[in-house]
């Protein structure tokens, strides 16, 4: 049954006209007047839905009931990364979301390939975070994460609260000597904040500024990856397995 995000408020018997980019993909799957799907807003749980009325345009549906079911991630894990150039930040954010991330931070790091400020860095924004939409209407969640807008990582991390009283932990991808496994480094439960670097990593002066902010130095095992593969890893490992 399709799945479609309506940023709306949703009741039971409540007839909406859907948003422009969901009722285009009504209309691109062919649906009736009578056929079913699924609805979600963004607050929780799914609703029920029926197709009344196919327009040129406009697609209205009759909302049903509401289902409380959530497929959210036992531990919220943020991730905060240096943003790996082309078309592999689309791939990174439409995993992560299937992976159940909580929300997502790109930074630009003194070693980053792209390069983004003003309208074009909005324009980024706002892609990655309809990628993340339509991850989430794929993969049944019913939250969609949000993808912060791309900020400079040295002044991210001054801006960040104190470790002491953040609540959460923070885990910095490190190829340092000493490093301990990602296994280890993570408590039993509560909230995760994890760093990765950019194509090249993060530069010394960053990662000492990271270590100053209450970031461990972890690790990923022998292998070095990719800047696109190693914060799926490492979310992997925390989401699936909590």
């Amino acid at each position: 049954m399709p799945r479609l995000h309506c940023p709306a408020p949703l009741s039971p018997g409540l007839l909406l006209a859907l948003p422009a980019g969901a009722a285009r993909h009504v209309q691109v799957l062919r649906l009736q007047p009578g056929d079913a799907l699924t609805l979600f807003n963004g607050e929780g749980g799914e609703w029920a839905a029926t197709v009344e009325r196919m327009g040129r345009s406009e697609v209205e549906v009759r909302v049903d009931a509401h289902q409380a079911v959530e497929r959210e991630a036992a531990r919220a894990v943020h991730l905060a990364l240096g943003m790996p150039a082309n078309e592999r930040m689309d791939w990174l954010v439409e995993k992560a979301a299937e992976l159940g991330v909580a929300s997502l931070q790109p930074l630009l790091a003194e070693r980053s390939v792209l390069r983004l400020k003003g309208e074009r860095a909005e324009k980024k924004q706002a892609h990655w975070q309809a990628v993340a939409v339509a991850a989430c209407e794929q993969c049944g969640r019913n939250r969609v994460p949000p993808l912060h807008a791309p900020q400079d990582l040295l002044a991210w991390l001054r801006a960040l609260p104190a470790a002491a009283g953040a609540g959460e932990t923070r885990l910095l991808l490190s190829l340092r000597s000493g490093a301990a496994p990602l296994a280890q480094a993570v408590p039993a439960a509560g909230p995760v904040r994890f760093l990765s670097g950019p194509e090249g990593g993060l530069a010394p002066q960053e990662e000492e500024a990271a270590l100053a902010q209450g970031f461990v130095p972890v690790s990923l095992g022998a292998r070095t990856l990719r800047a696109e593969t190693a914060p799926l890893a490492a979310l992997a490992a925390l989401t699936l397995a909590a």
